[in-house]
């Protein structure tokens, strides 16, 4: 790391402000619509006239009766983020804790270097790490934990706010923390009522050996640095009152008697998603940017700032709505962490009100975490320190892909886009790593046929470019195949054609990669010639050298197809999606093992691996494929994933308790399915598997260590909704698994359908009520509930209403 900058920069002009990120990079940037990095705004945000706050007695909210621990901010710190920069707030009265982290802030490299066996070094230094960018603290020496009353901390997620509340002295305190996307900044905003008032001090510290260095000619506390790998970053802070002092020092900014006091946050990298330059903006200045932002920012009142940020928030948070039954008033009297301690108690009542406050804390999450930067990866915008566990990467043999399951179900199919500009971004890089290096012939995964095409990945990738640890060829059919998911909620022949690119590649990939072999049909006993996926490895168990495990094989199945119908809705390459029809039917697919009646992982009767796997490979043309379906498939068939699905258990981590849930949604046992939500929601203590106190999901590595890793929070309620509404192309199953305790009444609204749908649905007594079907592009579905089968016909944007 080169010395961190820590000299005042030269205040910008407003037109140097606007030509901060440079009009070479903003062009290059417009070929990735949708991921600019850390730019200059192109306007004034709207700021609304009038409060935009939800009614407080009917906001959602998570609360605690003490702050984090500063030992413990992963497991207690309340999440705030805004798409690009997110923190982690203590909400300690004395000592004010942000644990800043932009997405962008990754060591690390290209990563095109291969070790002796032919795979990708997977370390921090060439592969490298998402880190932490900041540390900001608020201290307030008077107000200690043994002169305060009445604490109050609170995720109120109908307004994206942290707030947190106390008394002392007769005075009220209050304080409120939020990301705000149209502004780009962070806010923290404290006030006091009853002659109360604040005195102390900010700090900032980088968390790399950056000083943070005051100018008091502009009102600033900010850093500057850079990484070995030329990636340059920076942060700003600034505060304002309308009552009190304020100084800035060298190394602080000192607040004396302010009754309000408003502090803001600015920061981020030059990255951009352009492999040409290397993955940099190189006009951006972080440190002019970070430093105008915050102060632009602050120019505004409290008021204003946070309307600005709530309006915002809403739109996208008020797309779902969400009753799944009434908790008693005693659950609704006990603060968050009391309620999932007595939810986990054996013969508990169940909590609807709570159930349903996790799954909105997912859609928060995927708010704050998916907005106009890269992808959320194991964990997001969250971390707590410079090492989290596996570089925090994208790993794309479930991890990446299940943080998107919930987006477009969930009313966010906006939130979406992230992933499919980081893959549009790497593509590229991920091409030309292909040609050069799969076929290595130290890669124990090469393909035998001497030909490669397309583009693959490894088991991890950064933001370089670079893949790391293993190489995974199935990989691509998989990112591709969820990206065409996304389309075909949305019906939106943009999102196709910018996706076409990585789904022809992908298929170019597995032209190359697919040999023959002979096997013997168990229905007749004849030969016959099939297509298998080459030498390679069931995800994370069992042999590395077999020849078509069956997750590759249905991954595949599913690309071909998934590009017919793209190839054939954009009127390009017939003739090689009639070549990779051709291919599709040969492709040899899983039998029922008539040893273990599962259906087979690999080809074979015999289980190869670990009979409780927490990877549910096997099953993944059941979920999130559709090539076999509980309406539409043989029962011998069906009863094998149910077999297998019974081997794997009911057990696992928090993301492998998700992938289980939602195969047993699309089983329709709906006990089941709960039982896994439930055990998703068991608190973690001492280091288990579980939720911590603010409802992350902690995954224990080692008997006494456990980390935060954010795929089950967006798995799970992934599943709760599949429970509510299943859909493919052409058919939705409405209520498919309601379980028990959900069953008395309820309704969920936006809840989005493949095919180009919407679904509005309530219901009571275990029955559907009215459904609203609404097209987003979509013109004819069935829509099937308890016996009742419907087929419904309307135009984009029209709706029709069912009754039962």
């Amino acid at each position: 790391m080169t010395a961190p900058q820590t000299g005042p920069a030269q205040r910008p002009s407003r037109r140097s402000f606007l030509a901060l990120a440079g009009a070479g990079t903003a062009g290059s940037l417009a070929a990735f619509a949708g991921l600019p990095a850390f730019t200059a705004a192109a306007a004034e945000p709207d700021r609304p006239a009038a409060d935009p706050r939800t009614d407080q007695a009917a906001a959602v909210r998570l609360w605690y009766t003490a702050p984090a621990s500063a030992d413990a901010m992963i497991q207690q710190g309340l999440p705030v983020g805004n798409g690009r920069i997110g923190a982690l707030v203590s909400g300690d009265p004395a000592a004010e804790a942000l644990y800043v982290t932009d997405s962008t802030l990754w060591t690390g490299t290209l990563n095109d270097v291969l070790d002796d066996d032919g795979q990708f070094p997977y370390e921090r230094v060439e592969f490298g790490s998402l880190t932490q960018l900041a540390h900001v603290g608020v201290e307030i020496p008077a107000h200690t934990s043994d002169t305060v009353t009445g604490y109050r901390r609170t995720l109120d997620l109908s307004n994206g706010l942290v707030t947190a509340t106390y008394k002392q002295g007769g005075a009220t305190y209050t304080r409120e923390v939020y990301a705000s996307h149209p502004d780009d900044a962070i806010v923290l905003h404290l006030s006091a009522s009853g002659h109360g008032s604040h005195t102390g001090r900010i700090t900032l510290a980088g968390t790399h050996g950056e000083t943070a260095a005051g100018d008091a000619s502009d009102g600033t506390l900010s850093f500057a640095a850079a990484f070995d790998n030329d990636l340059r970053y920076a942060a700003a802070v600034t505060a304002t009152s309308s009552t009190g002092t304020i100084d800035v020092t060298a190394t602080a900014i000192e607040f004396t008697g302010c009754t309000d006091l408003t502090v803001v946050f600015s920061g981020g990298t030059d990255y951009a998603p352009d492999p040409d330059r290397g993955y940099r903006a190189p006009s951006l200045d972080p440190l002019a940017l970070a430093r105008t932002k915050a102060r632009a920012a602050a120019r505004h009142s409290p008021a204003a700032l946070r309307g600005t940020h709530v309006a915002d928030y809403r739109r996208l948070f008020d797309a779902m709505t969400l009753s799944l039954g009434s908790s008693s008033e005693q659950q609704r009297q006990a603060d968050t962490w009391t309620r999932l301690q007595a939810r986990a108690q054996d013969g508990a009542a169940p909590d609807p009100e709570l159930e349903a406050s996790y799954l909105q804390f997912g859609r928060y999450l995927m708010i704050c975490g998916s907005r106009d930067s890269v992808p959320m990866g194991l964990q997001s915008l969250w971390l707590d320190g410079n090492d989290p566990d596996w570089m925090g990467d994208y790993h794309t043999d479930i991890n990446v892909q299940m943080n998107y399951w919930m987006a477009d179900r969930t009313a966010l199919p906006g939130c979406f886009d992230a992933f499919t500009d980081y893959c549009l971004a790497q593509l590229p890089s991920w091409e030309k790593n292909t040609l050069k290096l799969f076929n290595d012939p130290r890669n124990r995964f090469r393909n035998s046929s001497g030909k490669v095409a397309g583009w693959a990945v490894a088991f991890s990738t950064n933001i370089h470019g670079g893949s790391g640890w293993w190489w995974h060829p199935a990989a691509n059919a998989w990112l591709s195949n969820t990206l065409f998911a996304h389309y075909e909620y949305t019906q939106d022949a943009r999102t196709l054609a910018r996706i076409y690119p990585l789904l022809k590649g992908a298929c170019e990939f597995w032209q190359a990669r697919l040999v023959s072999m002979t096997v013997t049909d168990p229905a007749t006993g004849n030969a016959r010639e099939v297509l298998v996926d080459d030498k390679d490895w069931s995800p994370e168990q069992g042999p590395q050298d077999a020849l078509g495990n069956t997750y590759s094989q249905e991954l595949v199945w599913a690309l071909f197809g998934n590009f017919r119908t793209a190839a054939a809705a954009l009127g390009k390459d017939a003739d090689l999606a009639r070549t990779l029809g051709d291919l599709r039917d040969r492709l040899y697919l899983p039998q029922i093992s008539p040893t273990s009646g599962w259906l087979e992982e690999w080809m074979s009767p015999d289980n190869l691996g670990e009979d409780q796997h927490r990877h549910l490979s096997p099953l993944i043309g059941f979920f999130p494929g559709d090539r076999i379906t509980l309406d539409s498939s043989p029962a011998d068939l069906v009863t094998a994933v149910r077999t297998l699905l019974t081997a794997r258990g009911m057990n696992s981590y928090g993301w492998a308790n998700a992938w289980r849930a939602l195969c047993w949604a699309r089983l329709h046992d709906a006990e089941k399915a709960y039982q896994l939500v439930t055990t998703n929601l068991r608190p973690s203590t001492s280091n288990s598997n579980g939720s911590a106190l603010n409802l992350f999901d902690i995954y224990q590595v080692e008997e006494n260590r456990s980390i935060f890793q954010i795929d089950a929070n967006f798995g799970t309620p992934s599943a709760m909704v599949e429970m509510l509404v299943y859909s493919r192309p052409g058919r939705i199953e409405l209520l498919p698994a309601l379980p028990a305790a959900w069953a008395d009444s309820g309704s969920i609204t936006g809840v989005g359908a493949r095919g180009g749908f919407t679904v509005d649905l309530s219901w009571r007594d275990g029955r559907v009520r009215e459904a609203v079907v609404r097209s987003v592009g979509g013109r004819s579905t069935q829509v099937v509930a308890g016996g009742s089968v419907r087929t419904v016909r309307t135009e984009p944007g029209g709706k029709v209403t069912l009754r039962f």
